[in-house]
């Protein structure tokens, strides 16, 4: 490999690999909202919790499940052999930049964790569901392989 040659892989790995990353993502955000809570009695855990969930599953069926297939038909239209970096559009990465520079502004902001809480195991929980779609089209590609 030359200094300046894209490392690249078998279009099949982009989908393992986005995958990866919006769950690491996910799980992220989820343990970060987790060091808010700890406070809590079990009860509003449970409430912050419940709606976190149901906030995550509009947000995924709302939004992210369209972000996903969309990620994964473009995936589909490329080469078989493709930069590693290619598991999301260019554009893409300056959504991912604008929602880490979101969430750092929102958890040093003023905002009372307890709520903010709820928006990030939204947020987290959308993410991880729609990880699921990746993980799902990766195995497919490994078994139609075999």
């Amino acid at each position: 490999m030359t200094f300046l040659q894209k490392p690249s892989v078998p279009r099949m790995w982009l989908y393992a690999i986005a995958g990866v990353l919006w769950s690491a993502a996910g799980f992220i955000i989820i343990e970060r909202a987790y060091g808010w809570l700890e406070d809590l009695a079990s009860e509003q855990l449970l409430f912050v919790l419940s709606l976190g969930v149901t906030l995550a599953l509009i947000f995924y069926f709302a939004g992210f499940i369209k972000i996903a297939r969309k990620n994964i038909n473009r995936i589909n239209s490329l080469p078989e052999s493709v930069c590693i970096f290619a598991f999301t559009a260019w554009k893409g990465y300056l959504v991912i930049a604008v929602m880490v520079t979101a969430g750092i502004l929102l958890r040093h902001s003023s905002f009372p964790k307890h709520y903010l809480a709820v928006f990030y195991v939204a947020m987290g929980g959308s993410l991880l569901l729609g990880s699921s779609l990746f993980y799902t089209k990766f195995i497919k590609n490994i078994y139609r392989r075999k």
